[in-house]
């Protein structure tokens, strides 16, 4: 676990100053993420955040004005370390509906390696986030979406945003439902790709 949350942290920025807030902004957010790990997101506080990274507590608001934000940290962490991996090295994702599907299938299998995360921090996120109420990795979704509809793999009638919001609807569902229960109730990857078949039935 330990090795995934540095993992998922951002990359260093240029300049002496950068790195430094850099650097204190990763030790909060993972002393944040072991916490909500250990005791929940919502029994979690910022108390015990600043102690567990050793520092003031106002340092804590300072990168992080509320807690909320650690977990859009998280998400906007993971929606560029899936971009990252889509795109080095350079690879050509064919049609539009590959990737889709690759991006889906990128996004599953973090979740796997990161279920306790997926299970700890998703349902807060969408609870108290904006998560299904402003733009988050829908604009990716649609972006393919566009790209099937300028190249005549989909339907040009169809509103591309809706769809990409329908895509992040059926994701962070079926995500959930996985990831609340033991044993797993059925493969994440496949479920997903099941259900991007039946919404890219409707794009062709």
């Amino acid at each position: 676990m330990e090795d995934e949350v540095v993992a998922l942290s951002s990359p260093a920025p240029v300049g002496r100053r950068a790195r430094k807030v850099q650097l204190s902004r990763d030790r909060l957010y993972e002393s944040a993420l072991s916490l909500f790990l250990e005791s929940g997101f919502d029994a979690t506080t910022v108390d015990q955040i600043a102690e567990r990274a050793d520092v003031a507590r106002a340092t804590v608001f300072n990168h992080f004005p509320q807690k909320m934000a650690f977990l859009e940290e998280w998400g906007a962490r993971r929606r560029a370390l899936v971009r990252e991996r889509l795109q080095a090295p350079p690879q050509d994702l064919g049609t539009a509906a590959e990737e889709l599907a690759a991006y889906l299938t990128e996004f599953a299998l973090l979740n796997e390696r990161t279920r306790d995360q997926t299970r700890a921090l998703m349902e807060p996120a969408l609870r108290l986030g904006d998560a299904l109420r402003s733009p988050t990795l829908d604009v990716d979704l649609s972006r393919a979406v566009r790209r099937g509809q300028s190249s005549g793999e989909f339907r040009a009638d169809l509103d591309a945003d809706h769809v990409g919001q329908l895509l992040t609807a059926g994701y962070f569902t079926t995500v959930l439902r996985w990831a609340s229960q033991d044993p797993e109730p059925f493969q994440l990857t496949e479920r997903l790709l099941e259900s991007l078949d039946l919404i890219l039935r409707g794009l062709r």
